[in-house]
């Protein structure tokens, strides 16, 4: 499956996971960054002020986005920079574009010595700029992992060890970006303040509830609303251990970052250039230009995967089977973060493979009871669940059938969180490599 959008519709009825994987596509253009930068580029500085432009930034689609801006800044303007991104995920460069921002590569989700050390070469880069400088951060999601430099007296490995009991803990991503920026020296605003007192101009792609562009990536170049107790109650909610010396910093605020206000971020300006909404927006009218009717529940939602993926089911049965709250022929569609709790195994039992997409789709299966004419597709749109090399998976009416078939039971892969294991024996995988952007979750559910 490729994730550039086709011209040809396939055919719902004949061709059910060909219509969903085209929705998904349509979904994922339309938030590739050479489709949504131009608007937003600021005017470089002018030759008369000797400004540099200085390009900066982490993410998922920190490849694609330094792209755009080479591809759209223009040829006889000074352009600089380093954008640090996840492995793999460095887009084929386009012949004839000549590279002026290199781009680096780091681990995601857990950080590694690679962003660490490409946070470092950032944060010096932007040290003694000029007011007639001007800074583009391009930020999408993913960041929070890519951009690491832990906070004075907290060493990468134990940055590690907490950025993996925030990720099996079930914290939803505001509660884990806001413990990330209280224990983070560039992150939470402190990289604009290391910009000062340059001109700041942050490029984002949401890949949060909200879009709120503090939480995207932590917000490096944003205010930060949140504290350091509410950084300690999350701590002691999911029962996270840190080191006592940095809990002890964290009581007393003295890990507290820039506020809303702070006069460093005047005269910063935040542009907004993909979303989850516009997303399903896309989505939809490719649904309604195939004579369907489309529904965008929400681009927001959160909770538990599986618990999500079991009310997407019943409400894809009362639409099929009584005809509420929609009529079918009909596409209902959703976004948001889900988050998957990691079960805890007897020893000597391996722990499953997968992510939030894949495990909706379990719970989906669960509670759609092999509904006829139901039909499913659920991917993360960055083209990677979790850590596997699938993007998510799909589900029909005859899936629980198939994997009984293989003497599979669906509530054992539940059980140790195993999608992965569950969807490729059926050959249910969604498997579309890096899409080079990340506007979150999509589901679409098919209901004829």
């Amino acid at each position: 499956m490729t994730t550039r959008q086709t011209t040809t519709i396939p055919d719902a009825s004949a061709q059910p996971r060909e219509f969903l994987e085209y929705l998904y596509q349509a979904a994922v253009t339309r938030a590739l960054p050479l489709e949504n930068t131009a608007r937003y580029l600021p005017n470089p500085p002018t030759p008369e002020s000797g400004g540099r432009t200085i390009v900066i930034g982490a993410g998922k689609a920190g490849g694609s986005m330094a792209q755009a801006v080479e591809a759209l800044w223009p040829a006889d303007a000074p352009l600089e920079g380093l954008v640090v991104t996840r492995y793999h995920h460095i887009p084929p460069r386009p012949a004839g574009l000549k590279q002026r921002i290199e781009v680096v590569e780091a681990a995601h989700p857990v950080p590694d010595a690679a962003g660490l050390a490409a946070a470092q070469r950032i944060l010096a880069l932007v040290q003694g700029l000029t007011a007639n400088d001007l800074v583009l951060c391009l930020i999408s999601g993913g960041g929070s992992a890519l951009l690491t430099l832990p906070a004075e007296g907290l060493s990468l490995e134990e940055k590690q060890g907490i950025n993996k009991a925030l990720l099996n803990s079930g914290a939803n991503i505001a509660e884990m970006n806001c413990v990330r920026k209280h224990l983070s020296r560039i992150k939470g605003g402190r990289l604009a303040v290391a910009c000062a007192p340059a001109r700041v101009v942050t490029l984002t792609i949401s890949d949060v509830p909200g879009d709120d562009p503090s939480i995207i990536a932590s917000g490096p170049t944003v205010p930060d609303a949140t504290s350091c107790a509410e950084a300690v109650a999350i701590l002691q909610r999911y029962g996270i251990a840190v080191p006592g010396a940095i809990m002890s910093l964290l009581e007393q605020g003295a890990l507290e970052t820039p506020k809303p206000g702070d006069p460093v971020f005047e005269g910063h300006e935040v542009h907004m250039i993909a979303t989850p909404q516009q997303s399903l927006e896309a989505a939809a009218a490719a649904a309604r230009a195939a004579g369907l009717a489309a529904y965008i529940l929400s681009d927001e939602i959160e909770g538990e995967s599986r618990e999500v993926g079991k009310v997407h089911g019943a409400l894809a049965r009362a639409v099929a089977l009584k005809g509420q709250p929609f009529q079918k022929p009909c596409v209902i569609l959703s976004g948001g973060e889900t988050t998957v709790t990691i079960r805890k195994q007897a020893p000597g039992t391996a722990r499953g493979r997968g992510g939030r997409a894949g495990e909706f789709c379990m719970g989906l299966a669960l509670a759609l009871q092999a509904q006829a004419g139901v039909y499913a597709l659920a991917a993360d749109t960055d083209g990677i669940d979790g850590v596997e090399d699938n993007a998510g998976a799909y589900v029909a009416p005859d899936t629980l059938q198939r994997a009984l078939a293989r003497g599979m039971k669906l509530d054992q892969y539940l059980d140790r969180n195993d999608a992965y294991g569950y969807f490729d024996p059926l050959g249910d995988l969604v498997v579309t490599g890096p899409t080079h952007t990340n506007v979150n979750d999509f589901r679409a559910l098919l209901i004829l």
